[in-house]
């Protein structure tokens, strides 16, 4: 007889933390719910006792899902008006004579958001003390961000010369150029379970964070805040707001933008 559990949230969660790491307990379960059983009604499964044993046995079904579960939307200088005020307010006030930027892209999915930072890192002519540090959980979208190779519907909106100056186009497509890509170090990472670096002077985090619970979020606003620099800020998407920055020793300096005190 099937375990009637089988069908129990809280079975799926711990099986599914068994065979992937991952802790959906972190996740706004609505959207997690509705993601996952999208994917069963795609893949007629029947249940998550089906899914957990398809997981398990099928690689192909794995990748398909994990890509199904991560949310990996990005593009170059998404929400042009905000990357405005980053360019002409926010890295002025972290300039210093003779300093060097520390650049963290957490949550990068395919690097649109770390190249784009590289590209204005050349136009501003701003010094950085190591590569762009970009990550993510998805292993396989990293390898597609490492590669650096774009459709043209994905470059809408870059002046046509900062596309002939940092692509380079190859049989419809266009590659990042490999100047550009030395800028950028890409990299695997668990927002909820590694250790976070430290000494950054501008960390970007924009729409990740908006899948979690809220009591993930404060948690990870806390942990961003450790990983600035004294004087370092915060990037947030467009329908983030902390609400609580002062108590995590962070200062609202412009929409979307905090700084630690």
């Amino acid at each position: 007889m099937r375990n009637i559990y089988r069908n129990d949230w809280a079975w799926f969660i711990r099986r599914f933390e068994a065979i992937s790491s991952i802790n959906l307990n972190a996740y706004k379960r609505p959207q997690m719910e509705r993601r996952i059983n999208s994917f069963m009604r795609n893949h007629s499964l029947a249940d998550y006792h089906e899914l957990i044993q398809r997981l398990q046995s099928d690689q192909s079904m794995y990748k398909r899902f994990m890509e199904h579960l991560t949310i990996n939307v990005s593009e170059f200088f998404r929400n042009p008006p905000h990357w405005r005020v980053l360019e002409d307010t926010i890295i002025p006030l972290l300039i210093k004579p003779q300093y060097r930027l520390k650049i963290w892209s957490a949550g990068c999915s395919s690097g649109e958001e770390a190249y784009s930072l590289a590209i204005t890192a050349c136009e501003k002519r701003i010094e950085l003390r190591e590569p762009i540090l970009a990550t993510d959980l998805d292993a396989g979208v990293l390898e597609m961000a490492a590669k650096g190779v774009y459709q043209p519907g994905q470059l809408q909106g870059i002046p046509e010369q900062i596309k002939r100056k940092y692509f380079e186009e190859n049989k419809g497509s266009f590659k990042i150029t490999n100047e550009l890509r030395s800028l950028v170090r890409f990299k695997q990472h668990d927002l909820l379970k590694d250790p976070f670096p430290r000494d950054y002077d501008l960390i970007l985090c924009r729409n990740v964070v908006i899948y979690f619970t809220e009591e993930t979020k404060q948690e990870l606003y806390g942990r961003f805040a450790k990983a600035l620099r004294p004087g370092g800020v915060l990037f947030i998407g467009g329908t983030e707001q902390i609400f609580n920055g002062r108590q995590l020793g962070f200062n609202s300096i412009s929409t979307f933008f905090y700084q630690k005190m």
